[in-house]
């Protein structure tokens, strides 16, 4: 059920109520497109049953799922539509059309290839634990959880999170093991890492299907190459790939979990036997990793905590700045990004991307979630 882990820690003030937040997410209910939309995005009920609920509860562990569709539109198939109406002007007219009726024509082109084309949906798992106050999103990508982020904040008032921050990033942490072939109690070195070059080559060593506790390892260490992925297991029940990002990727339940899988299959058994399990890898890894860093959500700002959505008011805090000329230097203008670089939540962070994206600073954020820096 769960491949990959981005995991947040929820704010103590949120009050969490099953009820409510099912009745919230019923009014974001996932719509197919339409014949000229291009994505589409909502939540569906998590067993799958039509008219089902949208949060299910299994021992105290909320599920919810988020599903997104989008139109297959080729590039090629549209700049070849907008060359031969381009053509055609040209023929009938005499001139060629400028930049900005171009862009007119790739506008129009795009309704009129829309309802032929195809479509994809993907779907994402979320982890509610409210016991533990942790969101756990199932996305291979951050922009995707941030899409997941942002439609709960939207649903549920006073909704507010941050990323799980650690003492010792999983960084140093994993550069550490790897130097002493020395795992933290409870976990175990596998056979694949990525180290990565932190001068201007970038150089990148990858092992796959190899010990790593070889001298190879510790020189490309000792040379000032750092881990961004290590694959590990947990109690020999669980084996994944940490990066330096604290996302869990390629997550796997072991043959000793599943032969105490109860008899019965199904919806119910596949959260028990996942939440049982990741319910208690998330805190040992955060433990092996110095604790958390986070022990509370820092507030927003007044100005910006009292800001309807859209008002773009993130301008008013105090680090906007320095957050834009963040955004700038890394060329990306992820929520994400800016709230472990700041050290900030989730909210704030979403707060000062909305501002820069009124202010023509960064677009706004696609179907993946990613967002270009324009300004």
């Amino acid at each position: 059920m769960f491949k990959n882990l981005i995991i947040y820690r929820i704010s103590e003030a949120w009050q969490p109520d099953l009820v409510q937040l099912d009745q919230a997410l019923a009014k974001q209910q996932f719509e197919v497109c339409g014949a000229t939309q291009e994505q589409s995005t909502g939540w569906v009920p998590p067993r799958g049953e039509e008219h089902g609920a949208m949060v299910e509860s299994v021992g105290g562990h909320w599920i919810v799922r988020l599903m997104s569709e989008s139109k297959m539109l080729p590039a090629s198939v549209l700049s070849r539509k907008i060359d031969e109406k381009a053509a055609h002007i040209e023929e009938t007219e005499g001139r060629k059309p400028g930049r900005k009726e171009r862009q007119d024509l790739k506008d129009e082109c795009k309704l009129e290839l829309l309802p032929m084309a195809f479509t994809k949906q993907a779907g994402t798992w979320v982890w509610i634990d409210p016991a533990a106050r942790l969101l756990v999103i199932d996305a291979s990508t951050q922009g995707r959880a941030d899409i997941v982020v942002t439609m709960l904040v939207e649903a549920s008032p006073g909704f507010a999170v941050a990323l799980i921050d650690t003492h010792n990033s999983p960084q140093g942490a994993m550069a550490a093991w790897l130097h002493s072939y020395d795992a933290p109690a409870g976990f175990s070195i596998d056979q694949e890492c990525e180290l990565k070059g932190t001068d201007e080559s970038k150089a990148v060593v990858r092992y796959g299907r190899h010990p790593l506790g070889i001298d190879e390892v510790r020189e490309h260490i000792d040379q000032g190459k750092l881990p961004t992925k290590l694959a590990l297991t947990w109690d020999d029940r669980v084996s994944f790939v940490l990066t330096e990002g604290m996302q869990l990727k390629k997550v796997e339940l072991l043959g000793v979990v599943l032969e105490d899988k109860p008899d019965e299959n199904g919806f119910d058994a596949d959260v028990a036997i996942a939440t049982g399990e990741l319910s208690k890898l998330i805190p040992d890894l955060i433990d092996a990793l110095g604790g958390e860093g986070r022990t509370e959500l820092g507030a927003m700002p007044q100005a910006s905590a009292l800001a309807p959505s859209g008002s773009g008011d993130g301008s008013q805090d105090p680090i906007y700045e320095q957050a834009v000329e963040l955004v700038r230097a890394e060329n990306k203008g992820s929520i994400s990004m800016v709230q472990r670089l700041l050290r900030i939540g989730y909210n704030r962070a979403a707060s000062l991307l909305e501002a820069m994206e009124h202010q023509g600073i960064v677009t706004k954020m696609d179907s993946s979630g990613a967002r270009k820096v324009i300004g």
